[in-house]
């Protein structure tokens, strides 16, 4: 919901019109494109964009340089944390290779805004910046990702397996595979959840479909999450980490980047002079 105030009526008395300058309310059904819901800066946005790059890079490069332990340097089972115990020596391939394959749905959120852009419901400026801020989101939560599994603070399920196909493919796992904590696959999937939620909401904030588009994307980024787990390839507390990562680092980069200041649950959208009026637009 969008206020107008004006502060300065004109001389005749009557309202004073709208000026060119000030916020144009919202159509009923969508945020409009004439409407500016994301704003760059370069202050901000070329130390944030070099530093997610640098961190991605940075990450890459220490999880390609991690050591493959030895089986009796293993942490122990005790030193496992107790719900995570049960998943050790877990491993199913095609359970593993089902959750690589959603990741096709990384382009979600850029199909849904490309889709309102070309239906004439956001402006190419919107899109622009929406699109960087969904390239920043991916890259931070890959920098912090791939730097907390170079850590090593415990090898992924699978190595715990004594036989069978987990312990073949535990035979020939690369130094990453003894970093698991925390899942990259639950950081990203949430990432992308949040940002089509967050798309959409903010292009068609009245829309009844609002809550099934949430419910939709947090519930398919939950599921990516099971997958890993049932796969053999992370634990309970590392995709409930990589969930928590990925929706904490997009919902920063969305609100930075947010064009109104908001004060508790008001927020000033807009101010305006002219000749014949002055006044505020608040959103509520």
């Amino acid at each position: 919901m969008t206020l107008a105030v004006a502060g300065v009526a004109a001389p005749s008395g009557e309202p004073a019109p709208m000026p060119s300058g000030a916020p144009a309310p919202m159509p009923a059904d969508k945020g409009g494109a004439g409407t500016r819901h994301y704003v760059l800066t370069l202050e901000k946005d070329l130390p944030l964009t070099f530093f997610a790059a640098f961190g991605s890079i940075y990450g890459n490069y220490r999880l390609s340089h991690m050591a493959v332990t030895a089986r009796e340097d293993l942490p122990a089972r005790e030193d496992l944390l107790p719900w995570d115990r049960a998943v050790m020596g877990r491993y199913n391939k095609t359970v593993d290779d089902v959750s690589d394959w959603f990741a096709v749905l990384g382009a979600m959120p850029l199909a849904l805004g490309a889709a309102s852009w070309y239906r004439g419901d956001a402006c190419g400026r919107d899109l622009a910046v929406y699109s960087l801020m969904f390239a920043q989101a991916l890259a931070l939560q890959s920098a912090l990702n791939l730097t907390f599994r170079s850590m090593k603070f415990w090898p992924r399920p699978y190595i715990y397996a004594e036989d069978g196909a987990g312990a073949r493919a535990s035979e020939s796992a690369e130094g990453e595979a003894y970093g698991s904590f925390f899942s990259g696959h639950a950081s990203a999937a949430f990432t992308v959840a949040v940002f089509t939620g967050e798309w959409f909401s903010e292009m068609y904030p009245n829309s009844a479909y609002r809550p099934l588009v949430w419910a939709g994307t947090l519930s398919l980024a939950g599921f990516v999450g099971a997958l890993r787990i049932a796969a053999g390839k992370h634990y309970p507390s590392d995709v409930v980490v990589g969930a928590l990562a990925g929706t904490g680092i997009s919902l920063a980069v969305i609100r930075l980047h947010k064009k109104s200041v908001r004060f508790g649950p008001v927020a000033l959208s807009g101010l305006w002079a002219g000749p014949a009026s002055a006044g505020a637009a608040f959103a509520f």
